[in-house]
């Protein structure tokens, strides 16, 4: 019994290890599960992540597998938009140009200035020193005179050259031709950030650049603005025929009363019977002055090289006399012209008449418009022109009230429209 229970533990002992080790030499495998990812549909932040430079790129999806999905492309920049841009950078192109063609010209003034004063005292002193010198030098004083004459006569000619273009004025046209320039440039900006430009805008811009281009020419030859005209006329940088700004109505009259309409009509009056008046006025001195000025300079360095050139053949004491002195007086005569730049001041003058028969225009135009829709809104209107003449809105409503009495009473108006020139 006991062999038969040994024998049978043994042959279970076997057996369990042979499981054992057949289930150690055998491992099974696990199963691995791999899922395909699915394909999510746009949705409409997917489209928002098309957008880019204001260009929306939609594309829209059908539930129909079977149907080809239609394309689209739509572009919320108009083209007006794109003109205006191409019209800011044309603007900015021609700052720059005015502003630097600006600076050329006060070169001019000041190196022409300083080197015609220069021949001609440096010729009045020759005159004075060969007079002095006396008839035994022999020679040298010879020289001297020869050297005086000519220094004289190319004095003159430069003084002519100077005295036709006026570079001091010239340099005010571009002064003024850059600010207005920069006006104009910020208008526009302001039209594309809080407005929804037309083709209109865009015609309108053209022909305002076309209008500065022609009030404010760069070149010298042959279009270059006649600096000694009769009379004062304003400058004109605007187009002819302007339409008025069109805003949206704030209400039905679109901020327009009959009160605000006899109150722009009004500051019409005072700034064509006031400034304009006023500004014409000086102008015309300032245009005079200049004209005498210019004559005069030529007129007496012409005058030493004639004395210069008789004290060559003659020794004569008064030709000394006459070219030192008329010399000294052409010096002193070109540096208040042109060191005091009286062109300049005409040109200045002629800009402000300008800007007031603009103001008067704008006015006029905007008065005249019959349909209200059309028209800038009138409480935007009285704010800009409030502003152009610096003063508040109610220093504006009281110079229209003073000119309206002054008209009734017929006494005269003591007071400008603008506070600003």
């Amino acid at each position: 019994m006991a062999s038969l229970q040994a024998s049978n533990f043994l042959l279970s002992s076997s057996s369990s290890s042979n499981q054992i080790h057949a289930a150690i030499s055998i491992p099974k495998l696990p199963s691995v599960r791999f899922s395909a990812p699915k394909l999510r549909q746009p949705t409409i932040q997917s489209e928002e992540l098309n957008r880019k430079d204001g260009l929306i790129n939609t594309i829209p999806i059908q539930n129909d597998v079977h149907s080809t999905p239609l394309v689209q492309q739509t572009s919320s920049v108009s083209m007006a938009t794109f003109q205006l841009y191409a019209v800011l950078e044309a603007i900015a192109d021609r700052v720059e140009m005015h502003k630097n063609i600006g600076e050329q010209r006060d070169n001019w003034n000041t190196l022409l200035l300083n080197s015609i004063n220069m021949i001609t005292l440096t010729a009045a002193t020759m005159a004075g020193v060969a007079a002095a010198t006396g008839v035994g030098a022999g020679v040298s004083v010879m020289g001297l005179k020869l050297a005086s004459s000519v220094m004289f006569s190319a004095a003159t000619g430069m003084l002519v050259l100077m005295n036709k273009i006026q570079p001091s004025q010239l340099v005010e046209e571009q002064r003024n031709a850059t600010r207005l320039f920069k006006q104009l440039q910020s208008q526009i900006k302001t039209l594309l950030a809080v407005g929804s430009p037309c083709q209109d805008d865009v015609n309108d811009a053209m022909e305002k650049v076309l209008a500065l281009d022609k009030a404010y020419p760069l070149p010298l030859l042959g279009v270059m603005l006649d600096k000694f005209p009769a009379s004062l006329e304003p400058a004109v940088w605007w187009p002819t025929k302007q339409s008025p700004n069109s805003n949206k109505a704030l209400n039905n009259n679109n901020g327009w009363t009959k009160e605000l309409e006899m109150e722009m009509r009004e500051v019409v009056e005072v700034i064509k019977r006031k400034d304009s008046e006023d500004y014409e006025r000086l102008g015309n001195k300032a245009l005079n002055m200049n004209k005498v000025l210019a004559t005069s300079g030529p007129l007496l360095t012409g005058i030493a090289a004639l004395g210069s050139a008789f004290m060559v053949s003659s020794n004569s004491p008064w030709a000394a006399t006459v070219a030192v002195v008329a010399g000294a007086l052409a010096s002193a005569v070109n540096t208040f012209e042109h060191g005091g730049q009286v062109g300049m001041v005409f040109e200045m003058y002629r800009n402000n008449a300008g800007f007031f028969k603009h103001m008067q225009e704008s006015i006029e135009s905007t008065l005249d418009e019959c349909d209200v829709e059309k028209k800038e809104n009138g409480e935007l209107f009285e704010m800009k022109v409030a502003l152009q003449l610096g003063r508040s809105l109610s220093e504006l409503r009281d110079v229209a009230k003073k000119s309206s009495y002054s008209r009734i009473e017929g006494s005269p108006m003591d007071e400008f429209a603008s506070k600003l020139f």
